[in-house]
């Protein structure tokens, strides 16, 4: 297409160390002839070629004046788009002016209030996964969904364009179980707990997981303590047809691509429609291979969901969409009114659910129990086990220390992470200010706080809970502490707490 325009120039690749995070960004230097001659400007969009023919790569302008960055006959190229070029530094390349994405017209009729159809969602994600969206094209993308909202219909349009354009895992077998939660409860780290009991039944439980969108840390951010979860699809697949389980990272095995790019996005904005939400997981879901699925929606004043009205609702499109994708899936509504366990932040969180593990008398309560039911309602998708025995054989599990062997196993498996992980260096105490009783916990100030903190980039940061609901508590008793690595993130965690500790404590 613009081949013509290609031909007159020839630039040499240079490996820039810059992690742009999901986006392919290119550096041409302002003084080169072609910056001018060819029209090129700042965040436009550029195809690549190789020498020969293939398909181009498509990046994001920038320009920089610094000849120690790129000089004039060179092309720079972040870590993500020069990892995509395959070619050694130095290399010939031609670029030329990439055309704008066809399927944004589908997004300007989106931003209008149109339902779009099958054949736009197919469109949008095509262009998305091949990187001809810039982030200002997917906000305005995903605003659109949110703002003006998805009938049902376009949900499942949504869901199998993200499944069409990744990769799908086969596992052969009949049974292949997972589990997600929705999210907005702090500490709410029941899946390396699930799947170890699970996976130690026998189960095949192949769990792939996103990172945090906008919570203070996600499962593949608290595993990430413990274990490798960056895994290649075969490294992944021996994995689990050794252990029976996992507990990956699911970016790097192209399981819908296009739902780690939105989520690049969605976590700046700490935007999670509910549409995009549905999307999201059942594409993730279906693209790893399962065929039975558990949802947890937690309902509470301050979690995602605040009414059982709007609950059904979630549940019943989650129902739909996964039944015309082929999927069964069972979805639990749980207490959201306070977060679960004690930690909120990757390391505090591993914490908590070692504790469990190991039967440790300090291991939160609420945890264990948690767990335990979410494990005992898959267990039951396996038709040897008698409905409403399931908790029962979870419990055997756990107990008999078959879970710990297990998850221990799975890290071993992937890789063991060799670093002692601890609690961020610099604490703080939040104390009560009268006493009483704990009658309120805000999960969304906490998580705020929590990643304030630094969460979860900063695996050590967090918030650790000394009072739960109905506690007891004297006047300048601590309610909770916060951690965190660096000074700034410590003081942005503590004056928020200042201003709103999350805690309403009654006489």
């Amino acid at each position: 297409m613009n081949g013509e325009l290609c031909a007159v120039n020839n630039l040499k690749l240079r490996h820039v160390a810059i992690d742009t995070y999901r986006e392919n960004v290119a550096y041409l230097h302002r003084d080169c002839p072609l910056y001018r001659s060819e029209g090129f400007q700042a965040l436009s969009k550029i195809e690549i070629h190789k020498a020969g023919d293939g398909p181009p790569v498509i990046a994001v302008l920038n320009v920089v004046g610094d000849p120690a960055i790129i000089a004039l006959g060179e092309l720079g190229l972040s870590e993500q788009v020069f990892a995509q070029m395959g070619l050694p530094e130095g290399s010939a390349v031609r670029i030329c002016h990439a055309a704008l994405p066809g399927s944004l017209a589908a997004v300007h009729r989106k931003i209008g209030g149109d339902r779009l159809t099958q054949s736009d969602y197919r469109e949008i994600a095509k262009d998305i996964v091949e990187n001809r969206y810039s982030r200002i094209e997917l906000s305005a993308f995903l605003v659109s969904c949110a703002e003006t909202g998805m009938e049902r219909e376009e949900v499942l349009y949504l869901t199998r364009a993200m499944v069409e354009t990744g990769s799908h895992l086969d596992w052969g077998e009949p049974l292949v179980v997972d589990k997600h939660c929705i999210g907005g409860i702090p500490g709410n780290r029941t899946t390396p707990l699930v799947v170890s009991i699970v996976a130690a039944h026998g189960m095949l439980f192949p769990k792939t997981s996103s990172r945090a969108i906008t919570s203070p840390a996600g499962t593949a951010d608290t595993m990430e303590v413990l274990a490798r979860v960056d895994l290649a699809p075969e490294e992944m697949q021996k994995v689990v047809r050794c252990e029976r389980g996992c507990l990956t990272w699911g970016g790097t095995a192209r399981l819908a691509p296009m739902d780690d790019i939105l989520i690049s996005v969605e976590r700046p904005l700490s935007l999670d429609s509910p549409g995009q939400m549905v999307a999201s997981i059942l594409s993730k879901k279906i693209a790893a291979g399962a065929t039975r699925l558990l949802i947890d929606i937690p309902l509470g004043p301050t979690a995602k969901v605040r009414s059982r009205a709007e609950a059904m609702r979630l549940r019943k499109l989650f129902e739909y969409v996964g039944d015309a994708m082929g999927l069964f899936l069972e979805v639990v509504i749980t207490d959201g009114s306070q977060p679960i366990g004690r930690g909120i932040g990757p390391v505090l969180e591993v914490r908590d659910l070692m504790q469990v593990l190991r039967r440790d008398p300090k291991a939160p309560l609420d945890l264990r129990e948690k767990a335990l039911q979410l494990a005992g309602r898959i267990l039951e998708f396996d038709p040897d086990v008698r409905g409403g025995s399931g908790y029962a054989i979870a419990r055997d599990i756990l107990d008999s220390g078959r879970a710990l062997a297990k998850l221990e196993a799975i890290i071993q498996a992937q890789g063991a992470n060799t670093e002692m992980a601890l609690p961020g260096r610099l604490h703080h105490p939040v104390e009560a200010a009268k006493a009483g009783w704990v009658t309120v916990i805000d999960n969304l100030q906490l998580a705020r706080i929590a990643r304030l903190a630094g969460a979860p980039m900063d695996k050590g940061a967090g918030v650790d809970l000394h009072r739960k609901l109905g506690d007891r508590v004297r006047k300048g008793e601590p309610l909770y502490s916060i951690h965190a690595e660096f000074p700034a993130d410590f003081e942005f965690a503590i004056q928020a707490a200042r201003q709103n500790p999350g805690y309403e404590i009654s006489r």
